[in-house]
């Protein structure tokens, strides 16, 4: 086992292999250069010329021996490529059974947002065994989420979503990094994951209920500004009915299909006029600086909760599209009072 002190424990599905892959591309990488460098200096020794009327020896090259130093490394470093590629993609792909958690980072603190509801500042409890989706994203300037034991780093940005998981492998306290300088108190930017045994956490969740779901408190908001004025379920109103639209294509005016994810979502509430679905004009509001990051969090949750059920979303290549009022899928739509997410006519 490598000194604690020279690496913290993994403590996540992916870590154990990543730890043997960084050290796998240390150890044949080291050698190489180790290698190199002691031939160079066995040839600068024993080949240097003893005078200066001296004649170095003429020596044909071998063909297999240049045929054996370029194919075998070649083999070494693409598997090498082979093995990181493919555990970059496990990396970047959230099992569809993830647990989401929306996190909004500010200086210079870490606040989680649970869809039951549940809140917590620079603490996160998530299970054993389980795989963890976090949905993060910045109130001011760029942080990054940085949990040494389960080796994930991810840039947490201002005016989008990033996204980041992980599944503890074993109980335990651990600790949590902003890993990009973020302002004064950069350093005290810190927190704790708790790894929960499955009853354990199962008796936390039990405990302190919070007054409603994400998604509830996000059904009020759309309400409360008028939303549902314009955003008719029976898709006859003026703007998009938006059941069904997230991971859905939408096809804009300029002819570009987009896939309505988390960041889609977000940039037509904020800024309707950046991504118009094609078949319909922009009236939305712009409602920057007018909602904070967790009530854009609230509104996403309840926009996905109305949505297809996980692993039921159609595909999110553009293809064919389906119909809905007006045309195509979207989120931007008309009309004075509210944020209108048309289906055919989305930012």
């Amino acid at each position: 086992m490598i000194p604690a002190l020279l690496l913290v424990a993994p403590a996540s599905r992916v870590a154990v292999e990543y730890d043997w892959l960084f050290w796998s591309l240390v150890v044949v990488c080291g050698g190489v250069a180790v290698g190199i460098a002691a031939f160079v200096v066995y040839s600068a020794i024993h080949f240097h010329r003893r005078s200066e009327n001296e004649l170095p020896p003429q020596i044909k090259g071998s063909l297999k021996l240049e045929v054996t130093w370029s194919v075998v490394p070649l083999i070494i470093f693409l598997g090498m490529f082979a093995w990181g590629a493919s555990l970059y993609f496990d990396i970047e792909r959230p099992p569809a059974n993830a647990t989401e958690v929306y996190i909004v980072a500010r200086q210079w603190m870490w606040k989680a947002q649970y869809l039951d509801g549940r809140r917590e500042i620079d603490e996160l409890h998530v299970p054993v065994g389980r795989p963890v989706k976090l949905i993060m994203t910045s109130q001011d300037v760029i942080h990054s989420f940085f949990v040494p034991a389960f080796r994930v780093k991810q840039d947490v940005l201002p005016d989008r979503y990033t996204t980041v998981w992980f599944q503890p492998s074993k109980p335990g306290k651990y600790h949590l990094f902003c890993a990009e300088y973020c302002g004064a108190k950069h350093s005290g930017m810190i927190g704790y994951i708790y790894a929960m045994e499955p009853r354990e956490y199962a008796l936390w969740l039990s405990q302190g209920a919070a007054e409603g779901s994400l998604a509830s408190t996000g059904e009020k908001m759309f309400h409360q500004f008028g939303c549902a004025n314009c955003h008719h379920f029976d898709g006859q109103g003026p703007c998009p009915d938006l059941k069904g639209l997230y991971l859905r294509p939408v096809l804009l005016t300029t002819g570009q299909t987009v896939v309505a994810d988390e960041s889609y979502i977000r940039e037509s509430i904020v800024d309707p006029a950046a991504k118009i679905v094609a078949g319909f004009t922009n009236y939305m509001p712009v409602f920057k600086n007018v909602l904070t990051e967790d009530q854009l969090v609230e509104l996403l949750a309840y926009i996905k909760a109305i949505g297809p059920a996980p692993g039921t979303q159609q595909p999110s290549s553009a293809g064919s599209v389906p119909a809905t009022y007006g045309g195509q899928p979207g989120i931007s739509g008309s009309g004075p009072a509210g944020i209108s997410t048309d289906q055919s006519r989305a930012h």
